[in-house]
């Protein structure tokens, strides 16, 4: 019986994918890409992912800020989603968010404002690619990231409660905007 309880390896991962490679490189007509914005905790990062990938993302993007996805706590919570899932970091931030919009991506900022429309609102642009933004955790998305946004959404709550933690709204999010016929 071998014990693996200590056991430690090192390899040397590659940069991550360009984001121009992320955008040229997806495989399906219509695409959804999750965006995180300066998400300080590793284990929101890794449910993220976890998230995005079973719930049929095809990529994730970061901004520089964001807790590193290879962090050991990350990678357990996304059961290694992130050593899955393509990601990469986008420079600059948040200008270069137009780098998707070029590709044919509605940008979506996740946000609590009066000017949002619901997330069943945007689950019925069915034929368009989208790429879902998330902010960090307490203060949202950055007046800067929310000025790049195409369109605010917002999930429709119950009375009293306003909002829910960045890995809670990620998985509602990504459930509602689906690829109904790639999901399984």
């Amino acid at each position: 019986m071998v014990d693996h309880t200590n056991v430690c390896s090192m390899y040397e991962i590659d940069q991550t994918a360009r984001t121009s490679d992320l955008l040229i490189n997806r495989k399906p007509p219509l695409s959804r890409i999750a965006v995180f914005e300066d998400l300080v905790d590793h284990a929101n990062v890794g449910a993220g992912f976890r998230n995005a990938a079973a719930l049929g993302i095809d990529a994730v993007v970061l901004s520089p800020r964001c807790a590193d996805p290879l962090y050991r706590r990350a990678i357990k919570v996304s059961m290694g989603a992130t050593l899955q899932l393509p990601w990469t970091r986008l420079e600059p931030w948040p200008r270069g968010l137009q780098q998707l919009r070029d590709a044919g991506y509605l940008i979506a900022g996740m946000a609590l404002s009066d000017d949002a429309i619901t997330l069943d609102e945007l689950s019925n642009t069915v034929e368009q690619n989208i790429a879902i933004m998330f902010g960090t955790e307490g203060h949202g998305l950055t007046r800067r990231a929310l000025a790049e946004c195409d369109v605010l959404v917002r999930i429709p709550m119950q009375t009293g409660i306003d909002s829910l933690n960045v890995a809670a709204a990620s998985a509602v999010a990504f459930y509602a905007t689906r690829i109904v016929s790639r999901s399984v």
